[in-house]
């Protein structure tokens, strides 16, 4: 997949573009029927798949105060818009300048006369431009001048409920993991840089990894059924997003014990794949009470686990 990051780079045309438009966060079912949708159109017309987003997320420079956090980093939005089949990712930089772009000149400026635009696809809310004057009916009117068709995808729905972004987050803080991977069509991850510790958790005869996350939003503080993604490979464990209250410490951090795992990965970037929550995070009486617990946290785990295997991806 090929990404640019430069509006000046598009100064060639690509064969038929098929575009879609919009931030893709959560990159959920939803989204994923968006892409469907375009990479058939390419295809019957042996022409190009093209995702033209933006970085960072426009609530990120017009409401810094209000803006929503992001499900997944750049780096995991790009590999999930790759493993999902798009073969071109143009993402222009996002600035107040941009933002003041009348609608019509956004359209004519860049995506006609530099990208070469054949057809658009949106969803059902997608709007652009200055005071996100431009709406889909707008676009389309823009098309017939411009000569591009445009197509608007109604909403996503499953088991009655739109698919959504604001959605998934709510579920993610509420730790409702099973409805969020259900939502997405895969695991909710963190990921980050494996870090030393205070070591406790090996002295209690369960080493874990501490996870410094790039991650914006993170499951409800508790315990949690894992999967390690490292180096592409799939290693079973637990996680405890939480401040060790047994402890009494109160700083949040992700800890996670990774079954039958010897490596040394201080510094290696990891991916945790949250599969099912098992339980709050609890103040114990003694290290024996929690060193018991742990136990009981492991085996349910294994349990749970057994039938994904070694096999999924994070993808």
């Amino acid at each position: 997949m090929q990404i640019i990051r430069d509006l000046v780079q598009l100064e060639h045309r690509f064969t038929y573009p098929v575009v879609t438009l919009g931030n893709y966060d959560g990159v959920h079912l939803g989204h994923q029927k968006i892409f469907e949708q375009v990479m058939a159109r390419a295809r019957k017309m042996s022409g190009t798949s093209i995702i033209f987003t933006f970085e960072p997320h426009p609530l990120k420079v017009l409401s810094p105060s209000t803006a929503p956090p992001l499900l997944n980093t750049f780096r995991r939005k790009m590999e999930l818009f790759e493993a999902y089949g798009i073969e071109v990712v143009i993402c222009a930089e996002f600035t107040r300048e941009l933002a003041a772009t009348p609608p019509e000149d956004f359209i004519k400026n860049i995506l006609v006369d530099q990208v070469g635009v054949k057809e658009i696809l949106v969803g059902y809310d997608y709007a652009f431009g200055r005071g996100k004057q431009g709406n889909t009916d707008a676009m389309a009117e823009m098309g017939r001048r411009y000569g591009f068709q445009v197509e608007v995808i109604p909403a996503f729905t499953l088991h009655e409920e739109v698919v959504s972004t604001t959605r998934i987050r709510e579920l993610v803080r509420r730790g409702e993991i099973r409805k969020v991977c259900t939502l997405l069509g895969r695991c909710y991850a963190s990921e980050g840089i494996v870090t030393a510790g205070d070591h406790r958790g090996k002295g209690l005869g369960f080493p874990t990894a501490n996870l410094e996350s790039h991650n914006e939003i993170f499951p409800k503080r508790g315990v949690y059924a894992v999967q390690v993604e490292y180096k592409d490979r799939l290693f079973d464990g637990v996680a405890n997003i939480g401040t060790h209250p047994t402890f009494g410490e109160g700083q949040v951090t992700i800890e996670v014990h990774i079954f039958d795992f010897q490596e040394e990965i201080y510094g290696q970037f990891v991916r945790v794949l949250y599969r099912e929550r098992l339980r709050d995070e609890q103040t114990f009486g003694s290290k024996e009470s929690l060193v018991r617990q742990i136990h009981q946290d492991i085996k349910k785990t294994r349990e749970i686990l057994q039938p994904h295997g070694k096999k999924e991806t994070s993808k």
